[in-house]
């Protein structure tokens, strides 16, 4: 059995047997060893674009488990290397595997520290034009980062969660305030499935553009490259994160707002974090489909 399909059945095993904490114990001990045993095969340096130091959106992605940062079977991961391909003047994009969230907390820093003194100052904060997204694990690790950078009040201008689930002592549901927009997609078929709703630390900020719920009768072709075993434990948290349609969705919400906050930089100057977002409120809350429809938000 890979590494990956072990991983995958003892999390199975720890879902249905959480209450009893003596076999929780050894699954942990399991899932920490393996974890170690993935830490020393990962490299610990993101793949990150080539994009002048003047680019004005760094894009940071999160994969999920265990999954190396660099591992082309995951969607997520070819996400990023499109997003360079296609925007290598435009945007800064990096991955990272969700347990390496303070390497892309510095990654980030260093990237906006455009004086190169390694101090960040009150301009080259407001300056800071950061999306984050990420499937399950790496979809708590979006908002772990977001409330890191909002100590730092460094603003963030959307996260974008995928199935989202939290380790045991973190929390994935509520976006910080220094987060312009969050959305989150999520299904609920399986062992696995991600947090259905987020919900605002403020009400006045960020803007939720909605939980948009996917259900999969039957996972898509592209799935077949995933282990048997992680295919058929975790059908939904498998589907959603090889779900091509979904994927394109939310590119063209990488896309979009970005584009949108490069042309409204053009106009602002010296704004508060909380101010930075007038220049895209003509953005939908609604996200269009890849067969030219709109989804709908869950209401719960």
């Amino acid at each position: 059995m890979s590494f990956y399909s072990r991983v995958a059945a003892a999390g199975a095993l720890l879902g249905s047997c959480s209450r009893h904490w003596a076999v929780v114990w050894v699954l942990l001990i399991f899932i920490s060893f393996s974890a170690r045993a993935a830490h020393s095969a990962d490299a610990a340096e993101p793949i990150a674009s080539s994009a002048s130091a003047s680019a004005p959106v760094i894009v940071i992605g999160f994969v999920g488990g265990f999954v190396r940062h660099d591992d082309l079977r995951h969607s997520e991961v070819q996400l990023a290397q499109k997003l360079q391909a296609t925007h290598p003047e435009h945007l800064r994009v990096a991955m990272f595997q969700n347990w390496h969230r303070k390497a892309a907390h510095q990654t980030i820093l260093q990237w906006l520290d455009t004086g190169q003194d390694g101090h960040l100052t009150d301009e080259e904060k407001r300056g800071a034009h950061i999306i984050l997204f990420g499937h399950s694990w790496g979809g708590a690790a979006v908002i772990s980062l977001a409330r890191e950078l909002q100590q730092e009040k460094i603003p963030v201008l959307l996260t974008i969660q995928v199935d989202s689930i939290a380790k045991p002592g973190h929390d994935d549901r509520v976006v910080p305030a220094n987060v312009a927009y969050a959305v989150n997609f999520y299904q609920t078929r399986g062992l696995l499935h991600g947090r259905p709703r987020i919900t605002a630390a403020d009400p006045a900020q960020p803007r939720i553009l909605g939980d948009f719920f996917q259900d999969y009768n039957k996972p898509p072709a592209e799935c077949s490259q995933y282990p048997w075993l992680t295919r058929h434990l975790f059908p939904g948290h498998t589907a959603i994160e090889c779900d091509p349609q979904v994927w394109s969705q939310i590119e063209d919400l990488i896309d979009n707002y970005s584009s949108a906050e490069q042309r409204a930089s053009d106009l602002r100057s010296g704004e508060l974090p909380s101010e930075r977002t007038s220049g895209l409120h003509h953005q939908s809350a609604q996200i269009p489909s890849a067969d030219g429809k709109e989804l709908q938000p869950t209401i719960n």
